[in-house]
């Protein structure tokens, strides 16, 4: 789902123009940004909460010259999802989601936000 996707769902069920839900949105995750900044958590009851990690510096590789170079520790967001966010997600008794088909043995799959994860398919 994209920004505009968004704007037009909350237009649609509140009955508001779509410049006008567009300016919600807007409002809300500007809210968001401005009170991360202020190293504040943000929490949202039932869905999760946007949090502040510092990661620490560390050692890295150029690619292309294979020189190490130190990369700068930063402050990252993270969102933790909420208890109620993750039961809907993952019904008790529910079985595990399938890896999407396209995939092929051993191929290294991104999830959105996250670390690259080696898929390995059992041999048949």
């Amino acid at each position: 789902m994209t920004k505009a996707d968004l704007v037009e769902k909350i237009a649609a069920a509140a009955g508001l123009s779509k410049a006008e839900a567009e300016a919600v949105v807007k409002t809300v995750l500007d809210s968001i940004v401005e009170a991360l900044r202020r190293k504040e958590k943000i929490e949202l009851r039932g869905f999760g909460s946007f949090r502040l990690r510092q990661r620490r510096p560390r050692q890295g590789r150029n690619p292309k010259t294979g020189e190490t170079v130190e990369v700068p520790g930063k402050v990252v967001p993270y969102f933790k999802p909420g208890k109620e966010l993750r039961e809907m997600l993952n019904p008790p008794g529910a079985a595990a989601p399938e890896a999407p088909a396209d995939t092929e043995q051993g191929e290294r799959i991104a999830p959105p936000g996250g670390d690259a994860v080696l898929k390995i398919d059992p041999a048949p």
